[in-house]
């Protein structure tokens, strides 16, 4: 990885968001607060079920008269549907906008500063007819941008960016402890707080009501919190997601993205606070060995 990388993720979408009660309508259904999107600030956001658990995560920017919704691409008609069922009256429409606009994420030691962006979470400035923002997760991950497909890649060599392999950025963010959509989060079971959503600035505590607002707040204020997503270092091959987890023989968690000797993993607790020696937790024929991440709060 060079001190500037940038990547096109073709595995992100863009889903557009336009019509006088945009804002309002996103607010409702969010875990954060769109009243804070502006031309300079970006967040960081998932749609739940009423249950509180997780369906999409995304990124919500503003550019012009639009809320940029960056998704993954593969499940972006699923966003869409899913958020036109609750239009009803609204003047809102939702449409996909991914033949337009590409995601682009730019990272290394000196990706901020080229872009003139501060490293705090989610501040953002227009960029050829898009936008580019530091990641509102964290700001070690770098920058992200949504820009007019036809301008992308040269806008970024021009700001003399080097394109990067994929597993660069996958790696820096296995490293990082930051889960990656639903290859991290199981659709309609991941709960957001144990998977690090508060540190990661996804949840507004003083928006008001959202869908799912219920589970996530009792999450939080009864500290039912038993499980959490952390990076380990894996002694052997990776293993498959999903795979069970054990310490001592007893089932602690179990295994998410991986690759290169990182991975991602949700593990109890109670296992943690007892894992002092490395390699004291295993998945297959793997050993693993857990680390909390900076960031995290636990």
């Amino acid at each position: 990885m060079t001190a500037k990388s940038y990547r096109l993720a073709e595995e992100r979408g863009v889903i557009a968001v336009t019509g006088e009660d945009r804002r309002s309508f996103l607010q409702g259904l969010v875990s954060n607060d769109v009243n804070k999107v502006s031309a300079e600030r970006a967040v960081y956001a998932a749609l739940l079920t009423p249950q509180g658990k997780y369906l999409h995560d995304f990124f919500i920017a503003e550019v012009g008269e639009a809320l940029y919704l960056d998704c993954e691409a593969a499940r972006r008609e699923d966003l869409r549907r899913r958020l036109s069922i609750y239009k009803l009256r609204s003047k809102v429409s939702v449409t996909d906008a991914t033949a337009d606009f590409s995601v682009a994420q730019s990272f290394g030691t000196e990706a901020l500063a080229t872009l003139d962006l501060p490293p705090e979470p989610g501040h953002a400035v227009a960029r050829a007819g898009g936008i580019v923002f530091t990641d509102p997760r964290l700001a070690e991950l770098g920058a992200r941008a949504i820009l007019p497909r036809e301008v992308a890649a040269e806008w970024l060599s021009a700001a003399a960016f080097t394109p990067a392999p994929d597993e660069h950025y996958d790696r820096l963010r296995l490293s990082l402890g930051i889960p990656d959509g639903s290859r991290d989060l199981p659709v309609e079971k991941a709960i957001l707080l144990e998977n690090g959503f508060e540190e990661l600035h996804g949840v507004d505590w003083e928006k008001g009501c959202y869908m799912g607002q219920e589970l996530t707040a009792r999450t939080k204020y009864r500290g039912i919190v038993r499980k959490r997503l952390v990076p380990v270092e894996i002694e052997g091959p990776t293993p498959d997601w999903g795979t069970p987890i054990l310490f001592d023989e007893k089932a602690a968690g179990e295994m998410r993205s991986g690759a290169d000797g990182i991975g991602l993993a949700v593990l109890r607790l109670e296992y943690l606070d007892q894992a002092a020696s490395p390699g004291a937790f295993r998945a297959g024929e793997s050993r693993l060995t857990p680390r909390k991440p900076d960031w995290a709060v636990f």
